[in-house]
């Protein structure tokens, strides 16, 4: 939708695959506190997660890197732009999407957005014409002459999209866009952002607290604790390893193999017995979810199976999701003193 007629310099994120973002020891202070510290991580083309619990510091490096605050120290290169050298020319490619309410009073959502547009350089035909594109492309084309006031949360977050993406940037800050909303807004937000980085092939990093948001649409996380960045890496890769906790689907006597497990010492996570635990086929077999601790091995499960004249159908490692990486990361990283 960029009117290629504006005067927009040219970002690199248009010129090939490379880091979209790339920070570099980059400290944010407020007085003597130390909000970030030493940050260092990159972040590719695509949707990016910056998880961290509330406070972690995820909000400052995104005002620090828009330039609403001054970094104390470090580098940030946004699509191609230095962010503290040449914040201007960056905030023409970057859309910023913040926590909190960001409306003026006695404005529609349509004024809103031509707001945002013109505020971002753009003419005032261009602007009213993105603003209709834009909300009609987050849903809200039929509420744009309702005053924003009226909305509920979640038009109220579709707004603020809509005003991040009226004058069509490459990157997108989204600042905990699901905080607050029911379990169907947060679903309508996260298959909105999907919708944009899978077909309008935007990019975008989602700063939030919601573990669960980052896993569901991002392919690439950083992860934030106390200021400081503890993992990152793609989705994958981080949520790869042993858990050693497995699914177990047997033909057999739920009860009696649970029974035998939890006397074996193994913790049984959770049981779900099928229609018929008899049955023969697999899908509907005996369930149940099982966490081997480190000394023991796998193969005390076949046994006790046996033992209880039960047949293995199903012996599949559980995936590690995000939380149990966060949980497993901060702990790993707990500094043993204060925070410097």
């Amino acid at each position: 939708m960029r009117d290629t007629s504006s005067p927009h310099p040219t970002s690199a994120a248009s010129a090939g695959p490379g880091p979209i973002v790339v920070l570099e020891d980059f400290t944010v202070r407020y007085g003597k506190f130390t909000a970030v510290d030493r940050a260092s991580f990159s972040m590719p083309p695509g949707a990016c997660g910056l998880l961290g619990q509330n406070g972690a510091g995820k909000s400052s490096i995104l005002k620090a890197v828009l330039g609403l605050i001054r970094p104390a120290g470090g580098t940030a290169r946004v699509v191609g732009f230095d962010a503290v050298r040449q914040g201007i020319e960056l905030r023409d490619h970057v859309g910023y999407m913040p926590e909190k309410e960001a409306y003026m009073p006695g404005l529609s959502g349509l004024d809103s957005v031509i707001l945002a547009g013109r505020l971002s350089g753009l003419p005032k035909g261009v602007a009213k014409q993105r603003a209709h594109e834009v909300l009609w492309l987050v849903g809200l084309d039929e509420a744009r002459y309702r005053d924003v006031a009226g909305y509920s949360l979640g038009m109220k977050q579709k707004v603020k999209l809509a005003m991040a993406l009226v004058h069509d940037a490459d990157l997108l800050f989204l600042d905990e866009p699901t905080n607050g909303l029911d379990p169907e807004g947060r679903v309508e937000i996260l298959t909105l952002l999907k919708d944009l980085v899978r077909v309008k092939k935007k990019s975008l990093i989602l700063s939030s607290h919601i573990l669960a948001d980052v896993e569901a649409l991002c392919e690439h996380a950083v992860l934030i604790d106390h200021g400081r960045i503890v993992a990152q890496g793609t989705i994958e890769e981080l949520t790869r390893g042993a858990l050693r906790s497995y699914d177990v689907r047997i033909d057999g006597d739920l009860q009696a193999f649970t029974e035998k497990l939890r006397s074996s010492g193994i913790l049984v996570e959770t049981a779900a017995p099928a229609a018929s635990a008899s049955s023969t086929d697999p899908a509907l077999a005996a369930s149940v979810e099982v966490r081997l601790a480190d000394e023991q091995t796998t193969a005390i499960v076949f046994e006790i199976a046996r033992a209880v004249g039960a047949r293995l159908r199903r012996f599949e490692p559980k995936r590690r999701t995000m939380s149990d990486v966060f949980l497993e990361t901060v702990a790993a990283n707990a500094p043993s003193g204060g925070r410097s």
